[in-house]
């Protein structure tokens, strides 16, 4: 009998990787989604937050777009821009993320 062993889905993939951002760094939505195995799959990233960054207690705030903005409005903006500038991370005057100097590289693949 052979053993197959389960390759773990897009979204354990994706919230494994969210899950080692570390403070002070973000990534985007299209960054992760290709570390997923999905280059396409920033849209999967983007639902992935929203349905289980509270229950699986996801670092969801150092997750942006890739103009290096906050894609949330309102009051989840605020929140997000708060908790990125506690962690040491400095908005521009177009409250974008310099990327050259926060976006996250991993050290290994995924």
């Amino acid at each position: 009998m052979i053993m197959i062993k389960n390759e773990p889905s897009f979204s354990e993939k994706v919230k494994k990787i969210i899950k080692t951002i570390p403070p002070g760094r973000v990534s985007t939505y299209g960054q992760i989604a290709a570390y997923a195995g999905d280059p396409r799959g920033a849209r999967q990233v983007s639902w992935v937050l929203y349905s289980s960054s509270r229950k699986d207690d996801l670092p969801w705030h150092r997750v942006v777009n890739s103009k290096g903005q906050i894609s949330l409005r309102g009051s989840g903006h605020e929140m997000q821009k708060a908790l990125l500038q506690q962690e040491g991370i400095r908005f521009d005057e177009t409250d974008t993320i310099d990327l050259d100097i926060y976006l996250w590289q991993p050290e290994h693949a995924f």
